[in-house]
């Protein structure tokens, strides 16, 4: 049975920032876009919309697809990840929350807009491949171009 999530890339209104956020998971600090898991009865652009309000305020309108990752893996089992382009549309940038933890437990830690020479030098960013691969997404998006590529988990 496959497991779906989604991740939404959102920049700036120059378009040269990204919004990252910093999630705590397995005793260390891990820099992505923000989403989370499609839950029951949701498709992946209304669990992008959804996870974008709850981790950072933004209302966002999901304009197209970056990747779309999926992982075969005895121990993980079948998944798959949805890289989605949002605009902000509303709403207000601000550190949300994770409605899965209790205030004692959650993971977000931060939410800010960053750079590709910011994002150059994180040290735990997801998915490795991120920073190298994105900005070239978003120049042929700008140029008109409809991006979709599929990839598969390392």
């Amino acid at each position: 049975m496959w497991v779906g999530g989604v991740r939404v890339v959102i920049t700036n209104e120059e378009k040269n920032k990204i919004l990252m956020v910093r999630q705590h998971h397995e005793d260390r600090d891990i820099w992505m876009v923000p989403g989370g898991g499609i839950e029951e009865g949701e498709n992946s652009i209304e669990a992008a919309v959804r996870e974008a309000k709850e981790e950072t305020g933004l209302d966002i309108e999901v304009v197209g697809v970056a990747w779309h990752i999926e992982e075969v893996s005895p121990e993980r089992g079948q998944r798959f990840v949805n890289y989605m382009l949002g605009e902000i549309r509303g709403g207000q940038l601000g550190l949300g929350k994770d409605p899965e933890f209790d205030d004692d437990h959650q993971v977000l830690r931060e939410v800010r807009f960053m750079s590709r020479e910011e994002i150059n030098t994180l040290e735990h960013i997801y998915p490795k491949f991120f920073n190298d691969e994105i900005w070239g997404i978003l120049e042929e998006e700008r140029n008109g171009m409809t991006y979709y590529k599929l990839r598969y988990k390392e």
